[in-house]
């Protein structure tokens, strides 16, 4: 989540035990502070924490190569460390060279006019056009070629102020102009963008058939237990089978058969109910006076289409649901599947995975007759972990399907939800979110929330209800394709209060954020864990800079996260901690965590011993966050997105500051990473 679209509001209710207190009685105080971190984190690694490696049988269509094998042993990193940076431009590790790629504004047909400097292109050039603040993407080679494929990018939100000329505007009547309104929903969503490599440079392929956007206004399929269900059903579609658009779409994942998966995270601020929010509602965010831009207002326009405006006002105005958009909000808040190499299917809501502020799926390994398992956390202050797991088994002859969809329906459609609960002797279950769990209370899901339609549509309450562990901030997670260990961001949690600090949290509020890592038993029912690494600044002392972090790799609020082919762990910040800011902007940091381990051979979390291991790739410039991540097969591109950047970018050359004095009309892009030999990205 950007810090500049979410909210810091806790609406987590339940009193569940937190994992500030389950981490107190894990680690004590006193064996932090006087034995250093290592005997702390040894209780944890020492339950077993990331066995052998697995078999890993079956690659995606995408073409990705082969994890490297663990028996070749663990790759290294190949660059120095790079300092901080304040500068209206990006900086790389030596050796590599960062170049701007398809901007917010990009024409991706003919339809769209190029980019206007001055933001007077309009709500159809934006709907045929690169969106606003790029995040989670994915590479998709063509044929699995490394150097022409298909890139697949989330538009998480929109800056007005940017989007338009003089900024938002408002009429004499309060509305907001239908022409603003459109264009601010066509510069939401998710794109597919064919991208090609020629004289070494990757350029977009214009007008390619394949170049596709998905705005909120999209229509779109919704697809399991939801389809069809009282919850969805809209005077746009009485049947509840379709809806319309996708909004502030932030982390991502991708499935083993080749599409590309994103997450509707903060979507309920677009909504307004002023009569008696549902309780989902309430849980989720949904405002009670007006939407978050206002769409609501241009409602009634002579040219409105198909109540485009009147739907964000869900507050219930007929005698049946059908009549009506008070179950508009239900329709969002999902994992939406898109096949971006067929350009003729609708994306489709997979309600199976829950509906909550979803801010990544990343895919378990896919093993031959085992099921397929996505890990996700929900991004907002003391909510939860996730993972489903499909009820269908693997086949990898699913890998290349005649239809990448109905292979979605297949494993996507049908499987249990489940949420986790870490306990203190470094053990944990994932709870499962079906009509027959038990909750805390000595009733059932299916009791509280009638059918498996009702438990998902308010993920979070059932959650809340069977006992989930409350995190802070969970946002992405990362899959090591060398052994399976699993890897969630918690970014922050500003409100901690001081009275709950203890020896995992010490930080009252939590500011800097921490990645904690865990493998699943082979039942999918429990797993082990431990804190990987505390985000801290390099002054803060012991109790605070628990990983003994320095100048050359402090930092706060981790977010965007993702391993490589080669098992190299990379991840990003989306930092507001003063005093880690004040040293450098938002970054993008890589560590190979199978290096990390103690004299008998067992994985180890970053400490002051190690800690070098742990290096600064990339910096981006002034008032950005660094997000999405994304390689080529070959692993010799790397792509990072920059959002929402203060005077930035100048040139096509990423790492060209914007000269003093000057100011730009500022514009989120990907940046493309290369290494000057043509070597691999990283490492040796």
């Amino acid at each position: 989540m950007s810090r500049a679209s979410g909210d810091s509001v806790d609406r987590n209710t339940s009193g569940n035990l937190g994992l500030d207190r389950i981490m107190d009685a894990h680690l004590s105080r006193r064996s932090v502070l006087h034995g250093s971190l290592g005997a702390a984190v040894a209780m944890i690694a020492g339950v077993g924490l990331g066995g052998g490696a697995m078999a890993h049988t079956a690659e995606p269509v995408s073409g990705r190569r082969p994890p490297t094998s663990a028996a070749a042993g663990p790759v290294a990193l190949g660059f120095t460390s790079i300092p901080g940076s304040r500068t209206d431009g990006c900086t790389v590790a030596a050796g590599y060279s960062a170049h701007v790629l398809a901007p917010w504004g990009t024409p991706l047909n003919e339809r769209g006019r190029p980019w206007q400097r001055d933001g007077s292109n309009n709500a159809a050039d934006q709907a045929n056009a690169m969106g606003m603040h790029h995040d989670g993407m994915h590479f998709f080679p063509i044929d699995g070629s490394a150097e022409d494929g298909l890139l697949a990018i989330n538009f998480e939100y929109i800056d007005p102020a940017a989007l338009h000329p003089a900024g938002p505007t408002t009429t004499a009547d309060g509305k907001r102009p239908v022409e603003e309104v459109r264009k601010e929903i066509n510069a939401h969503g998710a794109g597919v963008v064919r991208l090609s490599k020629r004289q070494g440079r990757w350029q977009v392929v214009d007008n390619h058939p394949l170049n596709r956007r998905f705005t909120t206004a999209s229509r779109m399929r919704i697809a399991g237990p939801l389809r069809g269900s009282e919850h969805v059903k809209t005077r746009y579609s009485p049947d509840g089978s379709h809806c319309r658009g996708t909004n502030n779409n932030c982390g991502n994942g991708h499935t083993p058969w080749g599409t590309y998966l994103t997450c509707e995270e903060n979507w309920p601020a677009i909504f307004v109910n002023t009569a008696t929010p549902s309780a989902d509602q309430t849980r989720l965010g949904v405002s009670t006076s007006t939407g978050q831009y206002r769409w609501e207002s241009a409602a009634g326009a002579p040219d409105e289409d198909q109540n485009e405006f009147a739907r964000f006002d869900i507050t219930p105005r007929a005698a049946h649901a059908t009549e009506d958009y008070r179950n508009e909000a239900s329709t969002y808040g999902y994992i939406v599947e898109i096949d971006p190499y067929d350009a003729r299917t609708l994306a489709t809501k997979r309600t199976a995975l829950g509906r909550f502020r979803h801010e990544g799926c990343c895919p378990g390994l896919a093993q031959a007759g085992k099921p397929l398992v996505w890990y996700m956390g929900d991004d907002s202050n003391n909510e939860y972990l996730y993972k489903y797991v499909s009820d269908a088994l693997w086949d990898p002859a699913d890998a290349n399907p005649a239809d990448r969809l109905a292979t979605g329906a297949k494993y996507l459609d049908h499987g249990t939800l489940y949420v986790a609960r870490f306990d203190a002797d470094g053990s944990g279950l994932w709870l499962p979110l079906d009509a027959a769990s038990p909750t805390r209370d000595g009733s059932t899901l299916g009791a509280r929330f009638g059918d498996l339609a009702g438990i998902l549509l308010d993920t979070r309450s059932a959650a809340d209800a069977v006992g989930a562990t409350p995190m802070d901030r969970p946002e992405w997670t990362a899959v090591n394709p060398l052994n399976g260990d699993a890897y969630v961001t918690l970014t922050n949690n500003s409100v901690r209060s001081a009275d709950k600090t203890d020896a995992a949290n010490p930080r009252g509020p939590n500011r800097h954020g921490h990645i904690v890592r865990w493998h699943d038993a082979e039942d999918q029912r429990s797993f082990t864990w431990d804190i990987f690494v505390f985000g801290a600044n390099a002054t803060g002392g012991a109790e605070l800079n628990r990983s003994g972090l320095t100048a050359l790799n402090q930092f706060a609020s981790p977010d965007g996260m993702r391993f490589d082919s080669r098992g190299v762990l990379w991840f990003e910040t989306d930092n507001s901690e003063a005093s880690v800011a004040d040293y450098t902007n938002d970054q993008l940091l890589a560590v190979v965590p199978q290096r990390l381990v103690d004299a008998a051979g067992k994985p180890v979390p970053i400490n002051p011993d190690n800690q070098a291991e742990l290096r600064r790739f990339f910096v981006g410039p002034n008032g950005c966050e660094v997000t999405g991540i994304a390689f080529t097969p070959d692993n010799k591109t790397l792509f990072v997105n920059i959002q929402h950047p203060y005077n930035w970018p100048y040139s096509d050359k990423a790492t060209e500051p914007t000269p003093a004095g000057q100011r730009v009309r500022p514009r989120s892009a990907t940046v493309v990473i290369q290494r000057d030999d043509g070597g691999e990205i990283g490492t040796l």
